[in-house]
């Protein structure tokens, strides 16, 4: 199972953020919520992004560009072996910093890879 970072996590059921932590939870992978929402999602709270957590197989974005930079010193130190760019927060900056980083950066949506069996 793969460790996954959910960034942009959301309490709001109508928020793909929501739906992929159900749907990975259901997968049986172990999520982390982080976000500036408060409460929680799949019975994991949302946490603010201060604690770097060293064993994360993947990150997905919920977050557009606009509010990605914010967040690169956290991913990087996370050190994920791969990030998601759900539609939408597609990022070429962001995607040549992980490249640089030895990092894979993958333009995919993750909802549709839990459900093919490609994640």
């Amino acid at each position: 199972m793969k460790k996954t970072l959910i960034i942009g996590a959301s309490p709001n059921p109508s928020r793909y953020a929501y739906k992929a932590a159900h749907m990975l939870t259901r997968f049986n992978h172990e999520i982390i919520n982080v976000g500036i929402k408060k409460g929680e999602v799949a019975g994991v709270e949302i946490e603010e992004p201060d604690q770097i957590h060293s064993d994360i197989d993947t990150i997905t974005l919920y977050i557009g560009p606009a509010l990605q930079a914010q967040y690169h010193d956290y991913i990087l130190a996370t050190k994920p072996k791969r990030v998601i760019f759900n539609p939408g927060t597609e990022n070429y900056e962001l995607e040549k910093l992980l490249d640089k980083h030895h990092i894979e950066p993958v333009e995919a949506c993750t909802l549709v890879l839990l459900s093919t069996g490609q994640y």
